[in-house]
């Protein structure tokens, strides 16, 4: 914590430590666990936005093509309301031919579609 005039500044690790604990601990496991999710989902998000916008279709063209509400299409755009087969619907309507998920070592690739 550094003081600056009245107010106290904290860098981002001594105020996630203040508030979820410090690393190791099974709040702080749990915090980084649920942000470690919300990026990924991000970045699904942004993968359909992409392949959206390189096919110059709008969300409601593309909700169209999978049979939603253009709201839909905004949300999974954004990461939320993911499921593997709202996934698998956006990715086929765009004409994403196979995907897999990799469940690492021991387990291997999982054929999505």
């Amino acid at each position: 914590m550094k003081q600056v005039g009245k107010f106290e500044l904290y860098s981002l690790d001594e105020a996630l430590n203040k508030h979820f604990g410090p690393i190791g601990t099974p709040e702080r496991d749990e915090h980084e666990a649920r942000v470690s999710e919300a990026v990924r989902a991000y970045e699904l998000g942004e993968a359909i936005k992409k392949a959206r916008l390189q096919q110059n279709l709008t969300q409601e063209q593309l909700g169209e093509k999978v049979g939603v509400k253009k709201a839909q299409i905004s949300k999974l755009e954004r990461g939320h309301s993911l499921s593997l087969p709202a996934i698998r619907r956006v990715f086929r309507a765009l004409g994403v031919p196979t995907a897999s998920l990799d469940l690492g070592a021991g387990i291997g690739k999982v054929a999505l579609w």
